[in-house]
């Protein structure tokens, strides 16, 4: 188990005023990047015309004929399909062999196992096809977490997921999805199936999870990674009107991924990491975002920076945001 000591950005609701810079004002970091004149974009901004990123790689589809029996659980609870071994296998399949900190450090499976039996609901089947095996969480949402296991019986997929409050320090509150599956270590939320954002968004609102939290993921070679939001809270697909306070929402996910990418950082991607404390590093890149975005531009300025700085820490660069499916 890999413990650190480290602080990140203070949560913050949407709407809200950020958290007041520090006094001091220390020199800037070197990877900061200063916001550009507005006919410049960054250059570590996607161009407006860029492609999407490819979707989620998956490895070892399962056989159809293994995933057929999942349709006779439609509107039963997890607790008998949980008794079944052929379920029991699936979960083997899908689940990486690592260790993760829920409440304290244990097999991802062992956690998989706890959260899914907090609360669990009716599974579902979508479409004679789409599987969700879920929990809404018991008692008191800070301390029980909520868990799910989804499944495309026609593409032979799975994923699962946790999300709960840790209270050891790291950010919060968390989700992590995992699945020995996947292959890639660089995805954001749009890169997942879109059969499968539907059924979580679902499930998600059921189990009353915060709409944008510090996102993970754990693939096949059983690190964690930033999943990164890349959802645009101020362009919606369809006809939903665009909501008041769509662009405090844009700021907030930028920081959410913030203090997932530099958690991350600070821990080498070790999937049991835990706990965090403010570095002077940290602390001097936010004291002059601070600074620098307290212009009439400000939340612009503050998505453009907190993105540049956060594909900074994971290596990778940023994503073009994608309207919201409602």
């Amino acid at each position: 188990m890999l413990v650190l000591t480290c602080s990140l950005l203070p949560s913050r609701a949407a709407g809200q005023d950020s958290a007041p810079a520090p006094q001091a004002a220390p020199a800037a970091p070197p990877d900061f990047v200063p916001p550009p004149d507005s006919a410049q974009a960054p250059d570590s901004a996607p161009p407006p015309d860029a492609p999407p990123p490819a979707p989620a790689a998956f490895q070892n589809p399962i056989p159809a004929d293994r995933l057929a029996f999942l349709k006779d659980y439609d509107g039963k609870m997890p607790k008998q399909i949980l008794k079944d071994t052929r379920f029991r296998d699936l979960e083997k399949e899908i689940t990486p062999s690592a260790r993760y900190f829920y409440h304290f450090d244990r097999a991802l499976s062992e956690a998989r196992d706890e959260v899914l039996d907090d609360k669990p609901v009716p599974i579902s089947v979508r479409d004679d096809r789409y599987v969700m095996v879920g929990s809404a969480g018991g008692g008191d949402p800070h301390t029980y977490g909520r868990g799910f296991l989804w499944f495309d019986m026609q593409m032979g997929i799975g994923l699962g997921g946790i999300y709960f409050h840790p209270s050891n320090g790291e950010p919060t509150p968390t989700l992590t999805i995992y699945s020995k599956q996947l292959s890639d270590t660089d995805l954001s939320m749009g890169q997942l199936p879109p059969e499968f954002d539907q059924d979580f968004r679902q499930w998600a609102t059921m189990a009353g999870l915060e709409v944008i939290s510090p996102r993970y993921f754990i693939p096949a070679n059983k690190k964690k990674y930033v999943l990164l939001h890349d959802e645009d809270y101020c362009a919606y697909s369809g006809n939903t009107q665009v909501l008041g306070g769509c662009q405090e929402l844009n700021v907030e996910a930028a920081d959410a991924d913030l203090n997932a990418a530099y958690f991350m950082h600070l821990t080498g991607n070790a999937s049991d990491a835990n706990a965090y404390m403010l570095n002077s590093e940290q602390a001097a890149w936010l004291a002059l975002r601070e600074r620098t975005c307290a212009g009439p531009n400000g939340l612009a300025c503050r998505i453009q920076i907190t993105r540049q700085r956060t594909a900074v820490l994971t290596g990778h660069p940023p994503r073009a945001p994608h309207p919201v499916h409602r």
